[in-house]
């Protein structure tokens, strides 16, 4: 007998022929996120399975956050030949609770000498006369006995919810403009549960922006991580692009500008990566450069798509998630960003495309977007 972590995967299910690709992937990535705590690993008859392990709610927690992961539960192996030794068990393992259970059994062994709903009257039974503090309630109990027959038996009351959505490394590659804010993380979740990997391009405009600053975002990065599993950070040298629009350009145009400048060289960067798409973390209306307009203009020079998973979302709705996976505390600390630097008093709301591109014909455009890639900060986070 022993105990070990059951983890359930979910959308995985409804793949076709490419389910074993999926697997794959969702497999190798458990153990990179365990790999730390030289647990072992093994894919088998629907379920993954974790044991080796020293600290168990500490490797749970992990695995929690891998994105294709539905569910972690801790449970007990056992051999599935002496009916006699699995209700002792699973007598043992109710008899610390209180409240209503129901026992839920599945049979992936069709061999067996006993049925599911055999199963469940038999464990039930033994349950309520081991524990007199316990009910039965099947429509709506405190606690589910779960009990799974396969190669082995398996016994756990704990289901963890995890992520879901897709393994990482399904669904190619994209580059995610990370601020220091609150919006562009959760963007970055988004994407990367859908199985995407990501890199991050952080526009970084010194002495404007300290170096607290910065590091702030490399803090979001590295929760980021432990969801997408460890991800590449560039950090753009932003000031002198700044300062030349701020001194060549017309005032109410500068941050339509600076944001197409920031669109390039996040195309360049992904390009580099062999990515495929950008992300950004801007919601339809929230500041005068997410017009309808103003995103149309600064779409207009990327030649890839740019994904906003946030279009629609209320600020309140964005601030759930970011709490929820753990970036809102730093997202919050006050130190400001690239953006927040020359930001006009009455920026255009409504831009006409020929007049941005006409404003900005006074910056030698190209040349200014490749000296900002080649002095590039990479960090692998």
């Amino acid at each position: 007998m022993d105990e070990l972590l059951l983890v359930r995967y979910g959308e995985i299910f409804l793949k076709g022929l490419n389910r074993p690709f999926f697997l794959k992937t969702l497999v190798r990535n458990v153990k990179d996120a365990v790999h730390e705590f030289g647990a072992r690993v093994w894919l088998n008859d629907g379920r993954i399975f974790i044991s080796g392990f020293q600290d168990m709610e500490a490797c749970a927690s992990r695995v929690c956050r891998v994105f294709g992961i539905h569910s972690v539960c801790p449970a007990v192996e056992m051999d599935k030949g002496d009916f006699s030794e699995i209700t002792k068990k699973a007598v043992e393992l109710m008899n610390g609770l209180s409240g209503s259970f129901k026992v839920s059994a599945r049979r992936s062994d069709k061999q067996y000498p006993m049925n599911s709903p055999e199963i469940n009257g038999a464990i039930g039974h033994a349950v309520l006369e081991g524990c007199p503090q316990l009910k039965v309630d099947l429509h709506h109990p405190d606690h589910v006995l779960n009990v799974e027959i396969r190669d082995r038996a398996y016994l756990y009351v704990r289901v963890i919810p995890a992520v879901g959505g897709m393994p990482v490394g399904t669904s190619g590659k994209a580059a995610l403009l990370l601020s220091g804010g609150i919006d562009s993380p959760v963007a970055g979740y988004m994407i990367a549960k859908r199985g995407v990997e990501i890199s991050g391009v952080h526009f970084h405009s010194y002495p404007y922006t300290s170096d607290r600053a910065r590091e702030k975002v490399i803090d979001l990065a590295r929760i980021l991580s432990e969801y997408t599993r460890g991800m590449k950070l560039y950090i753009i040298p932003f000031t002198r692009i700044q300062m030349l629009i701020h001194e060549k350009c017309p005032e109410d145009y500068t941050t339509l500008i600076m944001r197409r400048f920031m669109m390039r060289i996040a195309q360049k960067c992904a390009e580099r990566e062999s990515a495929r798409a950008l992300i950004t973390g801007e919601s339809i209306g929230q500041v005068a450069s997410q017009t309808m307009e103003a995103l149309c203009t600064t779409d207009a020079v990327a030649d890839m798509p740019v994904f906003r998973p946030l279009i629609g979302f209320d600020k309140s709705e964005i601030i759930e998630i970011a709490r929820k996976i753990g970036t809102y505390e730093v997202s919050s600390l006050p130190y400001e960003d690239c953006c927040t630097v020359f930001t006009p008093r009455h920026p255009v709301t409504h831009p006409r495309p020929d007049k941005v591109a006409e404003a900005e014909a006074v910056l030698d455009v190209e040349a200014l977007v490749q000296e900002a890639v080649d002095h590039a900060e990479i960090l692998t986070v």
